[in-house]
């Protein structure tokens, strides 16, 4: 037969016939549309052929109409396979079981290793991973990915600039910065102070260099404020320009505010769906009832799975749906206007530097149009206005 593989997986037996009629037999099985191939004569009247295994009670209803006997000397396939293993049952569960274990202990976190942290600062670190389920001995593909562990760990640990977060077969890896290491001096080269943008200086606070100009002088963009160039003429020297020049600068800012909007906001509750995925099969293992929520959002999160080193084409899938709410907001035309002013002023402070404050402002115009709020706002803002130019040959 052309499908040998078929032919293994429903399996195949290895036929003798003895008699007078073995060539009416082989005549009678090919009426009767019972398969056989390689068929081979050993004499007179003896042949052996193939036939597959679910036709051996046709062939024996065959063989009385004919002369013969016949003898089965010979079986393959995985039926007989399949027997072998249920009669040798406890090797096959033994094997099983192997790999199992195997599999499991791939997909285990076996270490936790932490570089560059302080002994207490490692007590923390390892306190907050088992309160999120991270530690020794549990399920890679329950526990978070080093992307999500990584923020939370930053999150949580006020001690720390940054959590570095590896996965590295089964075990973890942390690499930590911590806060308040000594910096190494900041090298300033030979510098003048300018002024960044047109202003009116309020205060001064000069570190070193030469002043230029005084507290009420309008300065303009580009304009020289705080000169690196110190000493008399002839006896003249060049020093890094430092010292904080404040003036009252001025911004504008546009709000338009819609009186009535709908937007949705997560009800905190949730629920989950887990697979194995294999490219674009996804078999559920857990959670097959479909969500309860109306409206909801989806997050799903891929794992690959692990035999022993290597990473299987097979992956462990977690999709969680997390319920939102529609909520309508209506604001009156006052509720609008102190809303728009207010999401004015906080666009503009998240700006501005940390030095800056807001000293005045003023509503240049407002209007309501097709069921809007447009508010243009005027700010006046005390800041640092010096910026640093390098000095260079010829100045």
């Amino acid at each position: 037969m052309k499908n040998q593989w078929m032919n293994l997986l429903v399996g195949s037996v290895r036929v003798k016939a003895q008699g007078k009629g073995v060539e009416r037999l082989i005549n009678a099985c090919v009426r009767n549309d019972i398969a056989i191939w390689n068929v081979k004569k050993h004499g007179d009247h003896i042949a052996t052929f193939f036939i597959l295994l679910k036709d051996v009670r046709r062939l024996r209803v065959v063989a009385r109409k004919s002369d013969c006997k016949l003898y089965f000397v010979g079986k393959a396939g995985f039926p007989f396979f399949l027997k072998k293993m249920l009669t040798n049952s406890g090797f096959l569960v033994g094997v099983c079981f192997f790999f199992v274990i195997v599999f499991f202990l791939s997909n285990m976190v076996w270490g936790i290793e932490i570089k560059g942290a302080k002994p207490e600062t490692e007590y923390r670190i390892l306190k907050e991973l088992k309160q999120m389920g991270v530690e020794k001995g549990a399920l890679q593909f329950l526990i978070d990915d080093p992307e999500t562990i990584q923020k939370k760990l930053t999150d949580r640990m006020d001690v720390v600039t940054w959590i570095g977060v590896e996965l590295k077969g089964t075990t973890l890896y942390f690499q930590v910065v911590e806060k308040n290491q000594p910096k190494e001096p900041e090298k300033i080269g030979v510098r003048h102070l300018v002024a960044k943008k047109k202003a009116v200086i309020t205060d001064m606070f000069v570190e070193e260099g030469q002043s230029l100009v005084s507290v009420n002088d309008h300065v303009t963009k580009g304009q020289l404020l705080v000169s690196g160039i110190i000493g008399k003429e002839g006896q003249t020297k060049l020093v890094p320009a430092r010292g904080k020049i404040f003036g009252e600068t001025w911004y504008k800012s546009t709000v338009v505010l819609p009186l009535h909007a709908k937007f949705g906001v997560l009800t905190g509750k949730y629920m989950e769906k887990h697979y194995i995925a294999m490219k674009n099969i996804s078999i559920p293992i857990w959670g097959f009832q479909k969500p309860a929520f109306h409206y909801y959002e989806i997050d799903q999160q891929k794992r690959p799975l692990r035999f022993w080193k290597w990473d299987l084409p097979i992956y462990y899938e977690r999709v969680i749906f997390r319920e939102k709410e529609e909520v309508e907001r209506n604001y009156t035309w006052e509720e609008a206007f102190a809303k728009a002013k207010e999401l004015a002023r906080e666009e503009l402070k998240a700006k501005l530097p940390e030095d800056a404050s807001i000293k005045g402002e003023k509503v240049l115009h407002q209007t309501k149009e097709n069921g809007k709020v447009r508010v243009e706002l005027h700010y006046q803002v005390i800041e640092n206005i010096a910026i640093p130019q390098p000095i260079v040959q010829g100045d």
